[in-house]
């Protein structure tokens, strides 16, 4: 595909193209990101005549500062970090650390710090973070080249020549940057907007039907609690599910109300989706992550389970780090594809917990106890124990401070095997996630120590 410098120059060249709509407006922040890009790419032009390209921290929270500056970044060929501008202090102290930056863009102003050294064999990268939700945050190095791999696969799979997305996930992940990334190389229509704030009537003259948007299990959860945003989700062309694991219930509800979802698998790691369900497959029942995407190979490992990946679209490894072997990933996630090269994904090997020598995949447990109706939230963890290794504990928001741990328990009596019954459970007004509603699973074993040792106080 065409590099970025390239598709700049030729949107400028049409300047009745309207490809980028924020919050509602079109012609003003399409012109403005044009000059911020423009500006931004020629004092970096400047800067690498002299010395090295600058490495650069990308933070902006404005959406079409973000852009711009990306855009502005990859044209010049500098390697720039995707950030996220809430991260605490301590995660600051440590990103800092690790990049060592020439330039930072974002938070409130844009300043040098002094040029250093530059650990990277090559300057033309795209770190996206990853790992937050476990207290570490790693960057992946991707190229303009790995993802737009990743875009050529996904239009060849759902036969497209233009892409037109709904943004409304964080640009600095790859669930976000992705889908800007399939508008601005097809020449399709990007839309950023935020779920917390949508207006339907100040989009009401969009005509989604041709758009695909991108959403995490608890942003559709949201969505399908309100019968005016069921009724402007089950316009959109597709609706790409991915970035957690999705329950039964929710699926089915979706299905009910004949939203086109699409359900994927894919990672940081893999520049977003390497299989998906397409949307006529999904409303005719299948319960799988789809067929591998052109570009990508899925095999399974036949000793362990494991996932192994093989993708044009793959990361060239986590910074400052290459990895030994180029396009190929053994992943910690346990599947199978089955006669029809479905994908089927069982949970993750890290995961897993052993108790009383039974290996449990939490996944499973999570949900069948979502499936009994009486829980918002549930996440299944092993706590360390003496006589048995593990035991199952649960953590969960319950519907109602009415409904007790035990009569969620007892209808998971005909469901599951007795080992698999959590033996503890803990009730909470809100569980850890992260904006893609990843879970912080360190966080939530800290909790279940401190309630075992307060349990043990007591008796």
């Amino acid at each position: 595909m065409e590099q970025p410098l390239t598709i700049l120059e030729n949107l400028q060249n049409h300047p009745h193209h309207d490809w980028l709509i924020i919050n509602d407006h079109q012609q003003d922040q399409k012109n403005e990101f044009y000059q911020i890009a423009t500006e931004l790419y020629l004092q970096l032009i400047d800067i690498s005549k002299k010395t090295a390209p600058p490495k650069i921290i990308l933070a902006e929270r404005k959406p079409i500062r973000f852009l711009a500056s990306f855009v502005a970044a990859c044209a010049a060929k500098c390697p720039v970090f995707l950030c996220n501008p809430d991260w605490g202090e301590q995660e600051w102290e440590q990103v800092l650390n690790l990049v060592q930056p020439n330039l930072i863009w974002g938070f409130d102003n844009n300043y040098p710090l002094p040029i250093t050294h530059y650990p990277l064999p090559f300057t033309n990268t795209i770190m996206i973070p990853t790992g937050g939700s476990s207290g570490k945050i790693k960057f992946t190095i991707h190229t303009w080249e790995t993802l737009t791999a990743s875009v050529a696969g996904f239009t060849e799979y759902f036969q497209l020549n233009t892409v037109n997305s709904f943004c409304t996930l964080p640009l600095y992940h790859v669930s976000g940057l992705m889908q800007f990334i399939r508008s601005f190389t097809t020449g399709g229509k990007l839309v950023i907007s935020s779920l917390k704030t949508l207006d339907l009537v100040s989009i009401s003259h969009l005509n989604i039907t041709d758009f695909f948007i991108s959403l995490v299990p608890t942003q559709l959860q949201r969505l399908l609690e309100s019968s005016e945003l069921i009724t402007w989700l089950s316009q959109f062309k597709t609706v790409l599910l991915g970035g957690a694991p999705a329950w039964p219930e929710l699926l089915e509800t979706a299905r009910f109300h004949q939203i086109k979802l699409a359900p994927t698998y894919g990672m940081t790691e893999t520049a977003s989706q390497i299989a998906t369900l397409k949307p006529e497959e999904f409303l005719q029942g299948k319960m799988n992550s789809g067929r591998t995407l052109p570009h990508a190979k899925i095999t399974i490992d036949h000793s362990t389970s494991n996932i192994r990946i093989e993708t044009k679209s793959l990361a060239l490894g986590y910074y400052p780090d290459l990895w030994k072997t180029p396009h190929q990933l053994l992943v910690d996630d346990i599947g199978f594809l089955d006669q029809e090269e479905y994908l089927h994904i069982i949970g993750r090997s890290s995961n897993k917990i052993i108790s009383g020598g039974e290996n449990i995949y939490p996944e499973e447990i999570e949900a069948v106890i979502r499936q009994t109706n009486l829980v918002i939230d549930v996440c299944v963890i092993g706590v360390t124990d003496q006589n048995w290794g593990q035991v199952l504990t649960a953590i969960y928001i319950p519907q109602n401070t009415k409904i007790s741990s035990g009569e969620i328990a007892n209808q998971l009596q005909h469901k599951l095997t007795k080992f698999k019954i959590p033996k503890y459970w803990i009730s909470l007004a809100n569980l850890p996630r992260n904006s893609q509603g990843k879970i912080n699973r360190p966080q939530l074993h800290q909790i279940a120590q401190d309630f075992l040792n307060n349990l043990s106080v007591k008796t």
